[in-house]
């Protein structure tokens, strides 16, 4: 009986391992509104700083890219109209690594 119990646990301990070095596959940002640029067309690409100190990330958009402005679903050229009119707010931009492409870009005002 202990020795099911300890090859249980044994083997219940080592699936967690594997599971702890998992692949990264996205990377989300939280940046400023004033340290974001949204893409001028739908496979074009948007820039974004993630300090103040730190260079723009240009990175690619695609027609399969999420806009949000305060939880709610936009076409680009509204998502583009509400950023404009922002006087200040916060940018989380997911950035599928492998792709090197944006899945999402959610914003809020």
């Amino acid at each position: 009986m202990k020795i099911n119990t300890l090859v249980s646990v044994a083997l219940l301990s080592l699936g967690l391992i594997g599971a702890v070095h998992g692949d990264v596959v996205s990377q989300a940002y939280e940046v400023a509104l004033g340290d974001f640029r949204p893409p001028a067309n739908e496979n074009g690409t948007a820039a974004f700083r993630t300090c103040a100190s730190c260079e723009h990330e240009v990175v690619r958009v695609t027609v399969e890219t999420i806009y949000k402005v305060n939880g709610k679903p936009l076409q680009l050229e509204d998502f583009r109209k509400a950023v404009r009119s922002a006087a200040d707010g916060d940018v989380i931009v997911l950035h599928h690594l492998e792709s090197n492409t944006i899945k999402s870009i959610t914003v809020s005002l």
